[in-house]
């Protein structure tokens, strides 16, 4: 199959779309926005190119200056973390306890180790109803907010009542063996055409699945995992997240309701299109370095037409026929967002699996064969992804999609960012997770920021470091393919506020861009009140969240709730013996955490002693 036959039925379609994507020379400011230091955007205040102005720091500080010129300045925010008295207000005494308790059970080793084992043990010696009462009295009671959406009800109602809001997770697991979670990802992200004819198709290695990182749960922290088994079964996970969605609505006015897409669908059709995704990225690269700008940033990256076209009638690309693209464009330029606008998802998914290939200079299929069977497959799972978006938007809930290993994660981000362009029109709805601790994470972030500029939609973001480090960094090692990780913890925390300071200042120049930071770390939420107040930025607006887990860090979630901040616990809900797989990461996450820093249990220390010399012995909130 030629290029010009797959791409000339897409360019139609889109053509008018692709009219719409030119950017004017009013919006010229944030293509390069944030990607230089001060230093550098001073020196280029002056710089003039091809009769536009390179807007960049200066005029976005002159946008934001006469804006805040026509009104009063805000008063800096500044929240005490040390104050425990605040900090642990809706906590009774005996909830101190069992924090103290739990924290200090995570720091011995052997008890994290064994803890599924321990648990097992202690439902045989205890009995199930025993065994129930004394997690609730533990970690249960800790980390999970009851059994179901009904249960967990008051909590929210009372975390709401200071200031903090839920983003509900139902957090039930299959408690599968390695061995049979390695043959249900085997059978689920292998196509047909590998098992008739392995090695015979066009596949990378780090997108296909290999037996010995089967196991998904292996090394990941803070992170539910799905395992395919058939349609059947994802149709129940959806109808779960549906509940959640309604529960989430019903429970609270602003609540959100997250989701993962490998509940929805054989991940086979994400390993498959993230690697068609990746190629065609590779593929703009390489044309790209053809013409000298391999060392731009990936949004000054434009590739000349005149240029392009001459390149093209090699011999080795005689074939490619970009007449037709070129006449529905008005600018003289194709960059990467223009690019993907050629990969439309609303196409037959057997014609979206084609990648080109550099040597022979042909578009192949990514597969041999691709069955109507795994076609059905594929697109019953963009189906219950629009169900659920749909269900979010009448429930008034936003629907926040969780980010999965980089195997996964390029399929995952292009249906969210369909999801966004579909559901963020008037608000933001959908909001897509971004995983600082990979490499690319600033190109991706500034990419999407970018397209939602261009096309009008709110950007919602979810800034996390990450929670597949370990899996990721071995699997990479292991199978041969550059480790997507950034070096060290450092890197992931200049890349984390890289991007966040990227994003605030989207929301500064607009106002429809929206970010939740989601971290435990109180240097990097002390870093955003800082730029906050920098840019004038005021909570109320409710375009910048926080967000914590349930049970963790509640020195950072209710000062800021009670400053007026919109922040959110994660809260996961479900039965005791289906959410053990979840207890057991929690103690495992605890277990570093704890080690690292002394700070929470000396505050909740600090605050039990406060209320004993005040003679609080018997604690109530007051709410």
């Amino acid at each position: 199959m030629s290029y010009t036959k797959f791409v000339a039925p897409l360019v139609r379609a889109n053509s008018g779309s692709i009219r719409k994507l030119r950017i004017s020379p009013a919006r010229c400011r944030s293509t390069v926005a944030s990607t230089k230091t001060r230093e550098e955007k001073e020196q280029q205040q002056q710089q003039k190119t091809n009769g536009c102005t390179v807007v960049e720091a200066a005029p976005v500080e002159l946008i934001s200056q006469s804006r805040k010129a026509t009104k009063a300045p805000l008063s800096k925010t500044h929240i005490d973390f040390e104050n425990t008295q605040e900090a642990y207000k809706s906590k009774g005494n005996i909830e101190l306890l069992r924090s103290l308790l739990v924290f200090k059970l995570c720091t011995f080793d052997i008890l994290v180790d064994k803890n599924k084992e321990l648990m097992d043990l202690s439902r045989k010696l205890l009995g199930q109803w025993m065994f129930e009462k004394l997690m609730k009295m533990t970690f249960y009671g800790q980390f999970v907010a009851g059994e179901d959406h009904n249960s967990i009800k008051p909590l929210i109602r009372k975390n709401e009542a200071f200031g903090v809001g839920a983003v509900l997770d139902y957090s039930v697991e299959e408690d599968l063996t390695q061995e049979e979670a390695e043959k249900k990802e085997m059978d689920s992200c292998v196509s047909e055409a590998e098992k008739e004819s392995p090695g015979a198709d066009h596949r990378e290695k780090k997108y296909k699945a290999h037996r010995q990182f089967g196991d998904r749960r292996g090394g990941v922290i803070s992170a539910r995992t799905y395992f395919y088994a058939d349609e059947a079964k994802c149709d129940m996970q959806m109808e779960t997240f549906i509940n959640c969605i309604k529960a989430s609505g019903g429970a609270s006015n602003d609540g959100f309701s997250a989701i993962k897409m490998t509940a929805l669908g054989r991940p086979q059709f994400l390993l498959q299109f993230s690697e068609v995704l990746v190629k065609w990225r590779r593929f703009f690269n390489f044309l790209s370095a053809q013409q000298g700008k391999s060392q731009m940033t990936v949004l000054e990256q434009k590739l000349e037409l005149e240029q392009l076209k001459l390149f093209l009638v090699l011999p080795l690309f005689s074939f490619f026929s970009f007449g037709f693209i070129f006449s529905c464009l008005t600018s003289r330029t194709i960059d990467l967002l223009d690019w993907n606008s050629l990969i439309n998802d609303t196409t037959k998914i057997s014609n979206l699996l084609m990648v080109p290939n550099l040597q022979t200079g042909h578009l192949e299929p990514l597969l041999n064969i691709f069955t109507e069977e795994e076609e059905r497959q594929m697109k019953r799972m963009l189906q219950r992804v629009d169900i659920l978006a749909k269900h979010a938007v009448e429930n008034g809930v936003r629907l926040m999609v969780d980010a999965e290993q980089t195997y996964f994660q390029p399929a995952i981000s292009r249906l969210t960012l369909e999801m966004q362009r579909k559901f963020n029109r008037e608000k933001p709805v959908i909001f897509n997770t971004y995983q600082c601790y990979l490499k690319e994470a600033y190109d991706n972030v500034t990419l999407d920021v970018e397209l939602s500029r261009r096309e009008g939609w709110y950007f919602g973001a979810k800034l996390v470091r990450g929670a597949y480090m370990y899996q990721e960094r071995a699997r990479a090692k292991e199978i041969g393919y550059e480790d997507p990780i950034n070096p060290d913890y450092e890197a992931t925390n200049r890349m984390y506020h890289k991007c966040l300071e990227y994003v605030l200042e989207e929301i500064e120049h607009s106002r429809k861009a929206n970010v939740m930071v989601a971290t435990h770390n109180e240097d990097t939420v002390k870093f955003t009140l800082d730029k906050m107040n920098e840019m004038g930025l005021s909570p109320t607006e409710n375009k910048v969240y926080f967000g914590q887990l349930l049970g963790m860090c509640d020195q950072i979630s209710f000062p800021l709730g009670q400053a007026g901040f919109p922040v959110y616990k994660y809260v996961p809900y479900g039965p005791v013996n289906e959410v053990i797989p979840y207890l057991s990461r929690r103690a495992q996450e605890n277990r570093g955490i704890m080690k690292r820093s002394q700070r929470e249990r000396s505050l909740l220390w600090k605050e039990l002693r406060r209320r004993l010399l005040a003679g609080q012995i018997i604690y109530k909130p007051v709410y």
